[in-house]
């Protein structure tokens, strides 16, 4: 009963915080207004020229983690890792986050690919995707600087409450008793019997993490991030052009909306419904866009987005054991 409670609760809350941020987002919103706009400024083109470039991001990816478990003598074929991808990205659309383990799960059925080995090349991953998101918010920064200072102003924040945060008493203690704890936790576990066990596991996880060190085509690692990255603002920016109100911004804006949306998804609701809109809607005021198009423009595109990982994840779910029927 305890765990159907948890794992009901696992899958409701995403759902609830989502749906109360996108109902607080649209509270006053002209739905009517989304058909008028469809209709008569929608551009097809452009938008299916940004799903093209959507699906190529999840391609590069199941082969850049095909890299990564290479030094760990693990060789699952291209097709598994990518068809990884598209289930992964469609199983966060029900309970965020557990993609990961969605991905490592199929490739230990398909291709015998040790689950722990394959987490940990993942953890790896995950910082060069934070790093590259650093980079990318920096640039955005760096060109577009009063816009931020504009958006930071209209929500309430400001550097100087930032810089009051980390030099207040709180934030140390609270830091230092989290860190006492951790600690105390670790000595706890290690009194218990399946302490062991526990250490195996972090062990293979850890070689997954390091896995990176021992790669022999880093360039091609290299090049298939910088793609990953690439294709992902590409499918975002290029949907400016569906639209007549947003044609007119360029590259620079569309950097400033993608960070945003990119920092958005961070709130843990199913394909960051809710707090991408919000962060969409509010950095295309900063720009001269109306509300009504800014929410439009964050309906039909977060929308159609979906569809897509909905219809590429059922497409792996079914591939997978068409093309590996021997397994």
């Amino acid at each position: 009963m305890k765990k159907l409670f948890l794992k009901s609760f696992k899958i409701l809350l995403p759902l609830v915080l989502g749906a109360f941020i996108f109902y607080w987002v649209y509270k006053d919103f002209d739905f009517s207004q989304l058909a008028i706009v469809y209709h008569q400024d929608f551009q097809w083109g452009w938008m299916l020229l940004a799903l093209f470039f959507g699906v190529w991001s999840h391609i590069f990816r199941g082969w850049r983690w095909n890299l990564s478990l290479e030094p760990l003598g693990l060789y699952p074929k291209r097709r598994n890792s990518v068809y990884s991808i598209f289930i992964a990205y469609a199983a966060n659309l029900v309970i965020p986050r557990v993609g990961e383990v969605s991905r490592c799960g199929v490739l230990a059925k398909y291709d015998k690919i040790p689950f722990n080995l394959s987490l940990g090349t993942l953890v790896s991953e995950r910082l060069i995707d934070t790093f590259c998101v650093l980079i990318i918010t920096l640039i955005a920064i760096l060109f577009q600087l009063p816009v931020f200072l504009s958006f930071f102003s209209s929500t309430g924040a400001s550097a100087d409450g930032v810089l009051e945060l980390f030099t207040s008493f709180e934030f140390y203690f609270w830091g230092a008793l989290f860190v006492a704890l951790a600690v105390g936790a670790y000595y706890l576990v290690r009194t218990c019997s399946f302490f062991d066990r526990i250490r195996k596991i972090g062990i293979e996880i850890w070689k997954g993490i390091t896995s990176l060190k021992d790669m022999k085509h880093k360039e091609l690692y290299v090049f298939y991030t910088i793609s990953i990255w690439t294709c992902y603002f590409l499918e975002f920016y290029l949907c400016f052009y569906c639209f007549s109100f947003t044609e007119h911004l360029g590259v620079f804006a569309g950097l400033v909306l993608f960070v945003s949306g990119s920092f958005a998804v961070l709130i843990p609701t199913p394909n960051g419904a809710g707090p991408w809109h919000f962060a969409i809607i509010a950095m295309l005021a900063l720009y001269g866009v109306s509300a009504t198009d800014a929410g439009v423009f964050a309906l039909i595109v977060h929308g159609i987005q979906t569809l897509l990982v909905i219809l590429l994840g059922i497409y792996g779910l079914t591939a997978l054991p068409l093309l590996n029927k021997n397994k």
